[in-house]
């Protein structure tokens, strides 16, 4: 079993990919921690807690975490994720509580205890990660790697039109803390980036066949699951709204389902137009070799990766 901390700012996305994760056998989920993104961390602390309730996990931990950015304000998200961030389920308030360690601390204590063995599976701007590695830049080496829901690489169209920062160029996560992303970039840590290219892929959207199979589930899970995509489609979105962030999970659930490039990336820290844009040079020629190297997925196995979801979401 692979020992993962998964950092998160519980949205839908989010929800389905805790849920996806707490289903499979393949990973040993040391804790979850709670960051400010899609919603305030209060609200996404809340939301980890009810997806937990919902598949009867009360023993995974959840540690909350940031409320803001490094540096700048958190902004708003222009995708909205309903009054709950939850697509509208409205599930009853959890009776789960969080535990009182601080995400970062809980981070660096497990990493620590776990030398060369946890994989920090990120589905949230990096704030949590960056001031882990701040606060205790030992434990860099010591993490297996880092698989984080980040950026956006001109690999293909997706990663253009389904661009999700808050301006024409970025991806949300990396948007709302570019300063943390850079940080974590730029440590050295091994790090794999599942961006916009596979996690928005024209290919991750779920038929109304799939959705009707949900929602005949007898699985609480998976009528939640359901409740979310009709919910981004009745706002003229495409179901993949509800997948993106199950897509790193997968990734560490089974590695051979997405292809990755070496390539030196740049977060663009300053930009008016393209703050939190990830710069991939993937030049074999005059390569900025001062940019630090990380993985990028540029493809998967679509099918593979809906199948896995749908399948275990309704087990």
């Amino acid at each position: 079993m692979e020992k993962v901390i998964i950092d998160c700012d519980a949205g839908m996305d989010d929800s389905i990919a805790l849920i996806l994760a707490a289903k499979s056998k393949e990973l040993d989920i040391l804790g979850i921690t709670t960051v400010s993104g899609n919603l305030h961390v209060d609200e996404t602390t809340r939301n980890t807690l009810v997806s937990l309730e919902l598949i009867n996990r009360p023993d995974i931990p959840v540690y909350k975490g940031q409320a803001k950015p490094l540096i700048r304000e958190l902004p708003s998200d222009p995708f909205s994720h309903g009054d709950d961030g939850l697509g509208n389920n409205h599930h009853p308030a959890p009776t789960l509580v969080q535990q009182q360690q601080h995400a970062v601390d809980f981070i660096i204590d497990t990493v620590k205890a776990n030398p060369g063995e946890v994989t920090l599976l990120t589905l949230a701007p990096l704030t949590n990660i960056a001031l882990a590695f701040i606060k205790a830049p030992e434990i860099i080496p010591q993490i297996k790697k880092v698989v984080a829901i980040a950026g956006s690489f001109g690999t293909n169209r997706a990663s253009f039109e389904n661009a999700t920062g808050d301006n024409p160029q970025s991806e949300w996560n990396v948007y709302v803390d570019p300063d943390a992303a850079k940080v974590v970039f730029e440590s050295g840590v091994k790090f794999q980036a599942v961006g916009l290219d596979v996690a928005t892929h024209f290919d991750v959207n779920f038929d109304e066949s799939d959705i009707v199979d949900l929602e005949n589930s007898a699985q609480p899970e998976a009528k939640h699951m359901a409740k979310m995509m009709r919910f981004v489609l009745g706002r003229d979105y495409q179901s993949y709204c509800v997948l993106i962030d199950s897509m790193a999970v997968a990734a560490v659930i089974d590695p051979s389902l997405i292809k990755t490039l070496t390539a030196r990336v740049a977060v663009e820290t300053q930009g008016q137009v393209t703050l939190g844009q990830t710069v991939a040079d993937f030049r074999h020629s005059h390569t900025w070799h001062h940019l630090p190297e990380i993985e990028v997925s540029v493809e998967a196995d679509y099918k593979k990766f809906m199948n896995m979801v749908k399948e275990r979401v309704m087990a």
